[in-house]
């Protein structure tokens, strides 16, 4: 995931990215270099998808023109077909592929590695854009936006968040129109192989110059991903512990707070108003000895797992994994069905950011990305409720990524215990042999 980030951003160093520009400001690399991005997403891959019938419009693609300040989507309903889909683009409207991922091996890849990057969910759009034309108003996003110019050429500009409340918003903009809009602190044409980095919050536009179309992909991170957020999971979780074990939090407000507080009484001093807002602060202070926070990241990271892409497996780990095991039909029955695993099967996790153990009032869970879609929460989230007895050799397995461990040494109490263990872990997709089970 390192190496792919400083790919992205060559020739500028990840370190000088996230000191100068990560939430701060845009970023534009001009790379001279057509082939840059070549293998990642073409508007051959595009025609593609659509020929395979697995498009349709407004749920995987929009429709779109923006002209003389109206911004219009076109979407009919119903699957987009090649015919209908290139008719609007010959006549001007631009077309956004919402989830590439979902039809291509190749983004898919990519982004399944990024989300490692960022801790958090890395989503795409592809954008191809008739000469001559637009098809978006000005807006400001909720995401940090990686624009990859994959073909032809797009006339951008980038303008600073209009009041510190735009700054990093938790929320996209509405459409705005271009007398809303001062000037712009970025201006270019991106060519095939540049890069244009901008945070949440700064207002962008595109449009195509009359010579060339675009194609671009926007690479997206961090949405809902703030302190704020953190704090939106860990506040509710404090409090009720406090409430649980500290009787200052469970004692009755005065009987005549309603008469003195409010804001009707906002500008009266008074002795009893100076005593109430000491009291809400005092137990505001002590709500952070309650604060459960490593239980507050384990949620954000159940929610993270919900949200990732599932890992994309090299021929060798689906050699060692469930996904290759040769279990078939073959003459008249099936064959190659048992999973046997044995106290020197030597195991390891698939990926290390595969899998998060969370405590919860129902037990303890193991949930995993495995089985995730590559359509965004197309799947509920997937997890195994285990005993907590084997907490422990979760953390091992764990704590040993990326060695391989003999299933013997897993801190379980019984043999029986181990193989258990690491045959559910194996059939789930999450555990990997260092050698192949059964040979096709």
């Amino acid at each position: 995931a390192a190496e792919l980030f400083r790919w992205l951003l060559v020739p500028v160093a990840p370190a000088e990215f996230l000191g100068r520009h990560w939430e701060r400001a845009p970023l534009l690399v001009r790379r001279g270099d057509p082939g840059y991005y070549a293998g990642l997403f073409s508007t051959a891959d595009f025609d593609a998808a659509l020929r395979r019938g697995e498009v349709h419009f407004g749920t995987h693609l929009d429709v779109t023109s923006y002209a003389e300040g109206v911004r219009e989507t076109h979407n009919p309903s119903g699957r987009a077909l090649p015919a209908v889909v290139w008719d609007f683009y010959q006549n001007g409207c631009s077309l956004r592929l919402l989830c590439p991922q979902a039809f291509s091996p190749t983004v898919w890849h990519f982004l399944s590695i990024l989300q490692e990057q960022f801790g958090s969910m890395a989503g795409a759009n592809t954008y191809l854009t008739p000469p001559g034309t637009q098809g978006f108003a000005p807006h400001y996003d909720d995401i940090e936006a990686f624009v990859l110019q994959l073909e032809g050429k797009k006339h951008w500009r980038v303008y600073s968040p209009r009041t510190d409340a735009e700054v990093l918003p938790q929320f996209s903009s509405a459409n705005l129109t271009q007398a809303e809009l001062g000037e712009p602190v970025l201006e270019t044409v991106l060519e095939a192989g540049d890069l244009l980095y901008f945070p949440r919050g700064f207002i962008h536009q595109g449009d195509c110059l009359p010579d060339a179309h675009s194609l671009h992909i926007t690479v997206s991170s961090y949405q809902r991903n703030s302190w704020g957020d953190f704090l939106e999971k860990l506040l509710p979780a404090a409090l009720q512990m406090a409430l649980e074990e500290d009787v200052e939090f469970r004692r009755g407000l005065p009987m005549d707070y309603l008469r003195y507080m409010g804001v009707a009484n906002s500008d009266r001093v008074d002795a009893r108003r100076t005593a109430f807002v000491e009291k809400v602060q005092s137990l505001i202070k002590k709500l952070v000895d309650y604060a459960p926070i490593d239980a507050a990241v384990d949620q954000r990271a159940k929610s993270f797992l919900h949200d990732c892409l599932p890992p994309v497996l090299t021929q060798s780990e689906k050699a060692q994994s469930v996904y290759g095991f040769p279990a078939r039909w073959q003459d008249e029955g099936p064959c190659n069905v048992d999973i046997l695993i044995t106290k020197d099967t030597e195991v390891r996790l698939l990926r290390h950011g595969i899998v998060r153990l969370c405590n919860e009032e129902s037990g303890v869970m193991l949930y995993y990305t495995t089985e995730n879609s590559r359509m965004y929460h197309k799947e509920e989230p997937k997890f195994l409720e285990l005993d907590p007895e084997y907490t422990d050799s979760i953390e091992f397995l764990l704590s040993s990524y990326p060695n391989h461990i003999s299933v013997d040494i897993l801190p379980c109490e019984t043999l029986e215990e181990k193989i258990s263990l690491a045959t559910l872990l194996f059939e789930k997709g999450i555990l990997t042999t260092k050698k192949p089970l059964a040979q096709v």
